[in-house]
């Protein structure tokens, strides 16, 4: 069974992936040191997404204990 956990590490790994590859792509069509600055804060934006989520500690429910 995939938990919520599980879906959105999953899409936050899609987001890195997504984002630099449309950098990737744009960045070999041309663009402008601007247009540069602000694709590398997408693809810097969404791997910083990734690892918060993975770092921040879960909420637990009512009858949970944490595992270490």
């Amino acid at each position: 069974m995939i938990t919520l956990k599980d879906f959105i590490d999953w899409i936050t790994a899609s987001l890195v992936i997504i984002s630099g590859a449309l950098a990737g792509h744009y960045v070999a069509l041309g663009m402008t040191p601007v247009q540069w600055a602000g694709a590398a804060a997408a693809v810097l934006g969404s791997v910083a997404l990734a690892v918060a989520v993975r770092v921040w500690p879960m909420k637990l429910g009512v009858g949970q204990r944490q595992q270490d």
